[in-house]
């Protein structure tokens, strides 16, 4: 992957300012610079990872990238594009992206990541067409791999009371 990402346009700030990549499109699951560094881009090592190579629309993260507000992003497309012919994408996207709206300015209670977390697994696999498994595993992905991330920006804002001006990442 990395050979491909450094060919292919490269990261702004150069390799060691990677965050994270979509090897997918925005449907697939995001995959941490940690992994980019070593894997093949390939379906088999990309499975291996729990993501997808999906529509190959390669989408790269550097440092400066707020990942919990660019997952909240494609959350809200999804929720948006949804036909509504079955409940659990039509329902599950909406409140996906509810959430995911919180989590960006950290306003989530605890315990709201794993619902959230679950609320994805709901989803998957469980709709008419893939529409909602690719409004589910982007939010997986996140989750998997920058929890800490989410969990930390919840703290500080619990702790800042709405006075603080913050970026975390």
């Amino acid at each position: 992957m990395r050979y491909g990402v450094l060919n292919g346009g490269g990261v702004q700030g150069g390799w060691n300012n990677l965050l994270a990549v979509i090897p997918g499109g925005s449907s697939m699951p995001l995959i941490p610079k940690s992994i980019c560094d070593t894997i093949e881009m390939d379906f088999d090592s990309l499975r291996a990872v729990q993501s997808g190579l999906g529509t190959a629309a390669v989408i790269v993260m550097d440092k400066s990238t707020d990942v919990i507000a660019a997952i909240e992003r494609l959350s809200h497309f999804y929720m948006h594009e949804s036909c509504g012919q079955c409940t659990p994408c039509r329902e599950g996207t909406g409140w996906i992206w509810r959430i995911m709206k919180r989590m960006v300015t950290g306003e989530i209670k605890p315990g709201e990541i794993d619902k959230l977390l679950d609320l994805t697994t709901q989803i998957e696999g469980h709709t008419t067409c893939a529409f909602g498994d690719a409004a589910a595993w982007p939010v997986q992905g996140l989750i998997r791999h920058f929890r800490h991330l989410i969990e930390k920006r919840a703290q500080f804002s619990r702790s800042c009371i709405g006075i603080c001006s913050y970026e975390i990442n």
